[in-house]
Formats: structure tokens, sequence, C-alpha cells
């Protein structure tokens, strides 16, 4: 009995272990975690209310192929536009609705994509399907938008658009 309960607790450490449900940062220590690694930055902008916010967390992220790719390519930050703690952005002290302002965030949810460096490289307003977002991680985090424009990217793909 006593082997049947070890083996029984094993097997859900590795499972919780080995989980690809997304490992989401605070901002300040995913912008630092971006430094030491070299990944890119996806900041998922969110409030509370928001009904489309919820759907992305509920289909898109949990989406076995965009967890994945996300684990592996990116370090991932969540921000409620709403709070009120400050964050630490390019040296300056400002509040999540400054820095989605400046990010030219004017709905949600909202996607802000930036380099290792907190350098932003774009922005993808409102809720994305998992097959689609996918194609957007991808397009961004093996730097293809500095050489083509996404439909261009998809159309490569055999996407249809």
């Amino acid at each position: 009995m006593k082997k049947i309960i070890l083996i029984g607790c094993i097997l859900l450490i590795a499972s919780v272990s080995y989980s690809k449900e997304p490992q989401w940062k605070k901002f300040n220590e995913g912008i630092a975690e971006a430094k030491k690694s070299g990944k890119k930055i996806l900041v998922d902008v969110y409030t509370d209310w928001c009904s489309w916010c919820k759907k992305m967390d509920s289909s898109t992220y949990p989406d076995k192929k965009v967890s994945e790719y996300l684990a592996k390519n990116y370090v991932i930050i969540k921000l409620n536009a709403e709070g009120n703690e400050k964050i630490s952005y390019q040296g300056q002290s400002i509040s999540p609705a400054e820095f989605a302002q400046g990010m030219g965030v004017n709905g949600y949810p909202a996607t802000v994509f930036l380099k290792s460096n907190g350098e932003p490289i774009t922005m993808l307003p409102g809720y994305a399907e998992p097959d689609r977002f996918v194609h957007g991680l991808s397009f961004i985090g093996e730097n293809h938008y500095e050489k083509k424009k996404f439909a261009d990217y998809l159309m490569e793909k055999g996407v249809k658009q």
C-alpha cells in the first residue's frame, strides 16, 4: 500500500513539474529575466472585467502549440492595466496604465512584444485564436518581422487570411 501511495505521489509531482501551463511573471521580474536569458518578452495587458481577456486565458494561452512556443522562446508577463503597483520600465517608475498607454494600448486584451532589452517591437490588439496567435509568436520570435510583413509571412506558410 505504501508503494502505491508513493508511486501516486511521484506521478502527481511529475505531472505538475512538466505542466505546459504558461509560467507568467510579474513585470519587473520578467524584464530582469529577459535581460539575462536574451529571450523576447510578451506582455499580456489585461483588466479584471475584460471577457475577451478571460477567453485568451482559457483558450489561447493554454493551447499546446501556443504554450510550448511561449515556454521555449519568450519570457511572459501578465500586467493588469488597472493595477496600482509601480513598475520599472526603461529606468522610470510608472503605473501599468502609463506603460499600456505608452505602448499604444487602447483596448483589452492587448499583447505587447518587446526585445530582451525592453525595446518595443509591436503591439497586437484584441483577442487572438490559438492557431492564428502561434503564427504571430513565431513571426516575432524568429525575427521575420525585421524582413517582411505578417501577411507575406502567412502566405509563405500557406495560411489562409
